[in-house]
């Protein structure tokens, strides 16, 4: 009984997992621009030092110095590193003046050189699902001071003035400058898990898999997005036997998102009913007539059935997931569908269904990036198979058509489904990222953006 029930507990934890769908790495330099950018548009420090001489409630006035006041602020120096396992280590250097009444009555200023300290976790918030950094075990180290008040008179009841002073002062006025410059960097997680609209065939949400983890030389977020029907129906990520990876010669600093082709192809699968398409011009690009008398030439039965020419009408259903693959600098996207051809007759007649052909055929993709979004334009790598399903004009051998229906596919179809692609696969929105200076690089089932910083 015990070993059943051991068996049925590994294939429920077999089946819960799942490997994540995309991947984001977060290197040292994309770190350093987020908090540079979030001390500069919250101007911390200089809303500290306006609020530096303001009474505030159940706060104790510091004994030994009034209408204290802080000026001079210089303009911070930022330095971070990675803790593993943790988040991120931060050191805020700067300076200031605090100027005052001291306790002998004496205008007072004192010139201070400080370190802010403190270990920023990165997180996953309980509520949101989000990532927040939470700062812990902040610490004002001072590096140097310089006072007016006279060192020669009372030197002892001076020094210990003036570190009782400091020490009462500098935490409460520096160390929520730390939780403000991480309020403004979480702010920009707070699109990350909103549903992102791909046309009217659904949606895409990027969701954290687990609690980001840190490494010494970066931060890595592992998603697992849900691909989500206009009805709500949700698409599944395929199990793609290796979870995919980065590359092993990443840039130091580099800012990378992954994306698998398991997950690539749950997006396209939003898309399948769009592939199907009715192709009623007769001309086509380069092609010959669209005719039953073009036809002819490649299945003699037709004429005997129509001798006079008729328009031709084609049909395309794509009766299977498009499935996208990857191999290093390849990407290719697998239909299967049917191909079924009709004559067309005079006005207020339906078509004449002529045959039903099942085809299988690859598309080459190119990926690029506009406006945010993860573009496709495809073109025909091989017609893979084509077989005969369904004939009203007799048996012939489907075979003669290859070069034909490879000629239509390329002409016909594929624009049409390069214009259905148009729609733009999301990307995550995060840290107001602009991915319109993406590289892009195919590796072994995944697409990889390099991102580059404005």
């Amino acid at each position: 009984m015990l070993w059943i029930l051991c068996l049925a507990l590994c294939g429920l934890l077999t089946h819960t997992r799942a490997d994540p769908g995309a991947l984001l790495r977060l290197g040292m330099d994309i770190m350093n621009q987020e908090v540079q950018s979030a001390m500069a548009e919250s101007h911390i420090l200089e809303k500290m030092a306006a609020e530096a001489g303001k009474k505030r409630p159940g706060v104790k006035p510091i004994k030994g110095i009034t209408n204290m006041k802080v000026k001079d602020v210089k303009p911070p120096v930022i330095t971070l590193s990675f803790v593993p396992g943790v988040g991120i280590y931060q050191c805020v250097s700067t300076g200031m003046t605090i100027t005052g009444k001291s306790f002998i009555g004496k205008n007072m200023e004192i010139v201070v050189v400080l370190n802010i300290t403190a270990t920023n976790r990165f997180l996953q918030d309980e509520e949101t699902g989000l990532p927040k950094f939470k700062s812990e075990g902040c610490e004002v180290i001072l590096v140097s001071m310089k006072t007016n008040l006279p060192s020669n008179m009372m030197p002892n009841v001076i020094n210990k003035f003036l570190d009782s002073t400091l020490h009462k002062v500098l935490p409460g006025l520096m160390c929520p400058a730390i939780d403000t410059v991480l309020v403004y960097v979480n702010r920009k997680w707070a699109n990350l898990n909103a549903p992102i609209t791909v046309g009217q065939m659904g949606s895409v949400k990027y969701v954290l898999t687990s609690i980001p983890n840190t490494t010494a030389s970066y931060i890595q977020v592992d998603f697992s997005p849900v691909v989500q029907q206009q009805e709500g129906h949700t698409i599944e990520l395929a199990d793609a036997g290796v979870a995919p990876g980065f590359p092993e010669d990443y840039a130091e600093g580099s800012l990378q998102l992954l994306l698998s082709a398991a997950f690539l192809t749950a997006e396209l699968a939003l898309l399948q009913k769009s592939f199907n398409l009715n192709i009623h011009d007769t001309m086509i690009g380069e092609l010959p007539p669209q005719t039953t008398e073009t036809l002819a030439g490649f299945i003699p039965e037709v004429v005997e059935a129509y001798p006079k020419p008729k328009p031709l009408v084609t049909q395309i259903r794509i009766n299977k997931p498009p499935k996208v693959s990857m191999k290093t600098g390849k990407s290719l996207l697998l239909l299967h569908g049917t191909l079924e051809m009709f004559a067309v007759r005079r006005r207020g007649k339906a078509p004449v269904p002529l045959f039903l052909l099942e085809a299988h055929f690859k598309l080459k993709i190119q990926y690029s990036v506009h406006e945010n979004r993860l573009q496709m334009a495809t073109s025909l790598d091989r017609l893979l198979s084509l077989s005969r399903r369904s004939s009203s004009i007799g048996a012939f051998d489907e075979k003669e058509l290859t070069g034909f229906i490879t000629d239509f596919l390329q002409e016909a179809y594929i624009p049409a489904v390069n214009d259905v692609l148009q729609v733009g696969l999301p990307l995550p929105d995060f840290l107001d990222m602009n991915y319109n200076l993406t590289e892009l690089d195919i590796v072994e089932n995944a697409l990889v953006l390099d991102l580059k910083l404005d």
